[in-house]
């Protein structure tokens, strides 16, 4: 059964011989290897082409930005897994990643396709009554404001501000990152109260106006987030908690039939 379009069958990211490896048109042993660091390779691998200093030095800011933030649900979760399977390592590493969505950590690809979207409907317009119109739009279906407000953050998240001004130092605020202002200057009339912009917020405008494919953003909260479970599963060998939320969970938790 055919499924899906099936005529053109390539792959332009990798191949390789008795002799060679060759990704994205550059020889894996004699031009990557000890040659480009990961960031710019991660950036190579899903763009086709080696980013520009700006592009490298935004890339390396964001991947630090979202890797580590403490026990969040992802971090639960790995380690949890790990306590009851400590044989499957890359299992333990999997529980933490399926939970990047919509609300945590993976929130910044449903950030980004809002501010895209609102970029596009503002084309030759208002910026601002575009910006009014979709945040009231979303309030409508009783969604949250993609990329602002945080639990913790409440006076403005020092991720999202230290994001902002590295992309401003280096001449790389452009569209995605006006609108992502805009819509914070709006949303006192839009919905009746500030909110500051989050992580989740200024990474894909950030990302964006660096030119970084939208289909992708999740793939950087993906990555950080991978070194950061490693971490946290190394501390686990040596110095395990997971049994202990386990355990918390299960006091903290009432039954009730």
């Amino acid at each position: 059964m055919r499924i899906g379009k099936q005529d053109h069958a390539v792959t332009s990211i990798c191949t390789s011989d008795a002799t060679s490896i060759t990704v994205r048109g550059l020889d894996l042993c004699s031009e990557v290897i000890g040659r480009i660091d990961f960031t710019s390779y991660f950036w190579l691998l899903v763009t086709g082409h080696m980013p520009t200093p700006e592009q490298k030095l935004l890339t390396d800011a964001v991947l630090c930005a979202i890797a580590e933030h403490g026990l969040v649900p992802s971090v639960v979760a790995s380690r949890m897994t790990h306590a009851a399977a400590p044989e499957a390592f890359h299992g333990a590493v999997a529980a933490g990643l399926l939970g990047c969505g919509s609300v945590v950590l993976g929130s910044a690809e449903v950030a980004g396709r809002f501010y895209a979207q609102v970029v596009a409907d503002a084309e030759g317009g208002d910026p601002a009554a575009t910006a009014i119109a979709a945040v009231r739009a979303l309030r409508i279906e009783k969604k949250a404001i993609p990329g602002f407000g945080h639990p913790q953050h409440t006076a403005g998240d020092p991720r999202a501000q230290r994001l902002l001004a590295l992309a401003a130092e280096h001449g790389m605020a452009g569209k995605h990152i006006a609108m992502l202002r805009t819509i914070e200057n709006v949303l006192p009339d839009a919905i009746g109260r500030a909110l500051p912009i989050n992580v989740n917020g200024a990474i894909p405008a950030v990302m964006l106006d660096a030119d970084f494919p939208l289909a992708a953003l999740k793939g950087i909260s993906l990555l950080a987030r991978t070194a950061s479970l490693i971490a946290h599963l190394q501390e686990e060998t040596e110095r395990p908690i997971g049994f202990v939320m386990s355990g918390a969970a299960a006091e903290r938790i009432g039954f009730e039939s």
